[in-house]
C-alpha cells in the first residue's frame, strides 16, 4: 500500500470527539489503528534494515586516536586543587556571617546552603530552555543507553562496550518487556500501565500519580528513572499519557497504543527538544522542513558526519561526551509546586532556601534524592517546568514562586550538589546519608560520586579523542586553549575563569571531549554578550546553545537514530499531525497536559 492509499484509508475510519482538552484548543480524535505489524509491511523503507535488539558502540571517528591525559589533571580540572583553581564543580553557595564573611554553619557544624532569591534573577539561569527539558534529556539518554558495567580504574577499555537499550527511540524505559515480558507492569487488559499512589501539591490535589512501590522502590522499565524526584515525577508523566492514549484509543491493542506514543514521544524530540539545545538553525539545515512545522512532510535529512555509522549503532563520542550536555543544566535548587511554602524553622534558619529543596542532600528530606518513596506533596507543578501557561524571560522574574524555573546554561561549572551523587555515597542508619564534615554526603570508600570527574574518567576510558582533533574532524578550526575556560557562563564569571591549560600540561591542544564541547557552548555565549548592547542583567539573560562540534553530534545521532528505525515517526505517513492540537504544535507541554488532564 502507498502511503496515499494509507493516508485515504485512515481518513475513511471513524471518528469519536473526546472529552477533555488541554487549553481551549486541544483536541483528542479516536483513530482506529491498522496494527502495527501490517504499518510495517506496506510502508517499511526498502533501503533500511530491521535494527538489533541491542548492540555495541561505535565511533563516529575511529581514525582519530584517543586522547591521553594525566589523572592527577583530570582530578583537578574535576574538583579543584583547594587554592586557586576552581574546577568544574562549583562551589556551594551558602549563607554567610556578615561581619565575618564567614560560611554559617547549624549547631551540628554543617553548611547552611542558599540559594538566588526566587523574585531575583539568577545570573547562570539559561532563558531559552526551561528546566523540566533538562529531565527530558535524561528521560531520553536512559531511552537509548545502558552500560551497568561502569568502573573507573584508569585502565582504557580495550573490548567494546555493550549498550543493553535498544537502539531506538521506543520507550522501552517505559514499556520494559511489554505485557508478556513485564506483567507486573501492567493493568489485566494488558493494554494500561499501573500507575500508584495519588501526589499532592503540598495537600492541594491535582492529577499526578507515582509509581507502584515495593520497599520505596519504583516498579518501573528502568530503575534509574528513579534516580531523582524530578525524572521520577516525568516518567509517570509520559506513563499517563500512555493510559490518556488507551482510553481515547479503545479498539486499539498494545502494539498499536505504544506506536501512537512513540511518534508522539518521537514527534516532541524532533521538533521541540533539539531545536532548543542545538538551535532552530542547525535542524533546519539537518532536516529540513520539519522546523516549524505542525504535521510530517517529505523527510530529507542532510547527514555531515554520521553516514558511515552501520543502522542503529550510537555513536560513544555521543553516549560517552556530547549527550552529557545536560549535566551542565541541573540548578542545585527546584521548588516542585508553589503550596510548598516552607516550615517556620526553614524560613527562620534558610528563608532564601524554604518551600524548595536541593536536588541532592544529605537528608533525604532536604534533597530530590530517588530510590525511595518520597513524600507524597511533593507533587510537580509542571507549570514550573515548561511554558505552560507563562513564557519565560527576564521579565517573568518577578513572578517568584510562580515563575517558569530555567535551566542553566550550558558551560563548564556544574552545580555543587553534582558533586555528591546520592547513588554512590556512604548511607546512615536513619535514612539519611552519612555526611562529611561540612553536612554533604560521604562518598563511599572507593567510588567516585563527583559527577565531573565520572565524565572526565569515562571519557578517558572510552579512549575519545580530544575535542580539538574532533573539531579538525569536522573541518573546523578548535577553539585556542586560552578561550577554553572553565567556571561560569556569566558577565562575572567570564573576566575570571581560567584556562584550562592552568589546570595540567595535558590539557595543552589537547581537552577532554566532554569538556571540549561545554566549553564551547561558553565560548559561543561569551561572543553573543561581547556583540550585546545591553547591561549586565540582558546580556546574562541571553540564551545558550550547543556550539558546532556538540551540536552536530547530538543532533546528527538523534536524528540519524530515529530515521534508521523504519517504524519511526520519520517513516510515518506524509502529512501525520498529533490529532491532539488543531491549531498549534505538539510539544512537551502539550504532552504533559494532556496526560495530566
Amino acid at each position: 500500500m502507498k502511503k496515499s492509499q494509507f493516508r485515504s484509508s485512515i481518513n475513511r475510519l471513524s471518528r469519536r470527539a473526546l472529552l477533555g482538552t488541554f487549553f481551549s484548543t486541544a483536541l483528542a480524535v479516536a483513530l482506529p489503528t491498522p496494527s502495527l505489524s501490517q504499518w510495517h509491511r506496506r510502508n517499511h523503507p526498502r533501503h533500511l534494515h530491521p535494527l538489533p535488539p541491542t548492540g555495541w558502540y561505535e565511533r563516529l571517528f575511529p581514525r582519530l586516536r584517543g586522547a591521553s591525559f594525566n589523572e592527577e589533571d583530570i582530578a583537578r580540572l574535576a574538583i579543584g586543587d583547594g587554592f586557586n583553581l576552581t574546577g568544574m564543580t562549583s562551589e556551594p553557595e551558602v549563607i554567610k556571617d556578615k561581619k565575618s564573611k564567614q560560611p554559617k554553619r547549624d549547631a551540628q557544624g554543617n553548611l547552611l546552603i542558599s540559594a538566588t532569591e526566587e523574585d531575583k534573577q539568577d545570573e547562570e539561569e539559561n532563558f531559552g530552555v526551561p528546566s523540566g527539558y533538562t529531565y527530558f534529556g535524561q528521560f531520553i539518554d536512559h531511552d537509548l543507553t545502558l552500560n551497568p558495567e561502569e568502573t573507573f580504574g584508569g585502565k582504557r577499555l580495550t573490548y567494546k562496550i555493550v549498550n543493553l537499550r535498544t537502539p531506538r527511540f521506543d520507550l522501552d524505559s517505559i514499556y520494559g518487556g511489554g505485557p508478556s515480558g513485564q506483567p507486573y507492569l501492567y493493568e489485566s487488559d494488558g493494554r494500561h500501565l499501573i500507575v500508584g499512589r495519588g501526589l499532592t501539591h503540598f495537600g492541594k490535589p491535582f492529577n499526578g500519580r507515582d509509581h507502584q512501590r515495593i520497599n520505596g522502590r519504583a516498579l518501573i522499565g528502568d530503575k534509574r528513572n528513579d534516580e531523582n524526584v524530578i525524572i521520577s515525577q516525568l516518567h509517570a508523566v509520559f506513563v499517563a499519557f500512555h493510559n490518556r492514549v488507551a482510553d481515547d484509543h479503545p479498539n486499539a491493542d498494545f502494539i498499536e497504543l505504544r506506536r501512537i506514543v512513540t511518534w508522539h514521544y518521537q514527534w516532541v524530540v524532533l521538533t521541540d527538544f533539539l531545536p532548543r539545545i542545538v538551535g532552530i538553525d542547525l535542524m533546519a539545515t539537518l532536516l529540513p522542513g520539519l522546523v516549524n512545522t505542525e504535521s510530517l512532510g517529505d523527510v530529507r535529512l542532510f547527514l555531515k558526519i554520521s553516514q558511515q555509522l552501520s543502522p542503529g549503532r550510537i555513536p560513544l563520542e555521543f553516549g560517552s561526551a556530547a549527550f552529557r550536555f545536560g549535566h551542565s543544566m541541573i540548578r542545585p535548587v527546584y521548588r516542585l509546586n508553589t503550596e510548598m511554602k516552607g516550615s517556620e524553622a526553614e524560613h527562620r534558619i534558610n528563608p532564601n532556601l524554604a518551600g524548595r529543596r536541593l536536588i541532592f542532600a544529605a537528608s533525604q528530606y532536604g534533597g530530590l534524592n530517588g530510590f525511595r518513596e518520597f513524600p507524597k506533596e511533593w507533587g510537580i507543578d509542571w507549570k514550573l517546568f515548561f511554558e505552560i501557561d507563562r513564557s519565560m524571560s527576564l521579565s517573568s522574574v518577578k513572578d517568584g514562586i510562580r515563575r517558569v524555573q530555567p535551566a542553566y546554561k550550558f558551560d563548564t561549572s556544574l552545580a555543587n550538589p553534582l558533586a555528591f551523587l546520592p547513588e554512590f555515597s556512604e548511607f546512615s542508619t536513619n535514612g539519611d546519608l552519612a555526611r562529611d564534615q561540612d553536612g554533604m554526603p560521604r562518598p563511599r570508600p572507593g567510588l567516585v560520586s563527583n559527577l565531573a570527574h565520572r565524565n572526565l574518567l569515562r571519557g578517558l576510558q572510552h579512549d575519545l579523542p580530544s575535542g580539538q582533533d574532533v573539531s579538525r574532524a569536522m573541518g573546523l578550526d578548535p577553539i585556542p586553549d586560552r578561550e577554553l575556560m572553565v567556571g561560569k557562563a556569566t558577565v562575572a564569571a567570564m573576566k575570571q575563569n581560567k584556562s584550562i591549560t592552568e589546570y595540567g600540561d595535558s590539557f595543552k591542544n589537547t581537552a577532554p571531549l566532554w569538556f571540549y564541547i561545554l566549553a564551547e557552548a561558553q565560548h559561543y555565549w561569551r561572543l553573543k554578550t561581547l556583540a550585546s548592547t545591553g547591561n549586565e542583567d540582558e546580556c546574562n539573560a541571553i540564551p545558550s546553545i550547543l556550539g558546532p562540534v556538540g551540536g552536530q553530534i547530538v543532533a546528527e545521532s538523534i536524528v540519524s537514530l530515529i530515521f534508521s528505525d523504519p517504524e519511526s515517526i520519520l517513516h510515518a505517513p506524509r502529512g501525520w499531525r498529533s490529532p491532539y492540537v488543531k491549531k498549534h504544535n505538539f510539544h512537551l507541554p502539550e504532552l504533559v497536559g494532556l496526560a495530566l488532564s
